[in-house]
């Protein structure tokens, strides 16, 4: 399987669509967990200076999905900090992730906007016609 692994947005009125792209659901998982990072800054700035634990449980990957973005904006909001890297590993319905990033320097990381949340609108987890695995949903900003 030749899959492109990637993020990116799209537009979606005044709010953002984040989409990662991967090999496997654990892949897009961290891509569109780059993605999040993306929309408040270039991820590439970001140095890999502090680690977060990050657990979730969902009844489908699409929920579980939207918990993890959800708790990643939160570790971001309650330690200051812009989380860029990311390893996610995947047992059924349960989410064990880490990330990776530092604490806001607004010099450095010229912060674009501040996410309040994932959502679920546009909200999909699963493959497409070439076998990449895509996770995305909309976010609040």
């Amino acid at each position: 399987m030749d899959v492109r692994v990637g993020w990116e947005h799209y537009a979606h009125g005044a709010d953002i669509g984040v989409r990662g792209i991967g090999r496997s659901m654990a892949e897009a998982f961290e891509q569109v967990a780059i993605a999040l990072a993306g929309v408040i800054t270039d991820p590439a700035r970001v140095e890999a200076r502090e680690e977060v634990a990050v657990e979730c449980q969902a009844p489908d990957p699409e929920v579980l999905l939207v918990d993890w973005l959800n708790a990643l904006v939160y570790q971001m909001a309650v330690r200051r900090v812009i989380l860029a890297h990311f390893r996610v590993n995947l047992a059924g319905n349960q989410l064990h992730g880490r990330a990776w990033g530092e604490e806001v320097d607004v010099a450095r990381h010229e912060p674009a906007v501040e996410v309040k949340g994932a959502t679920y609108t546009d909200l999909f987890v699963g493959q497409n016609s070439t076998g990449a695995w895509v996770a995305q949903c909309v976010v609040d900003v």
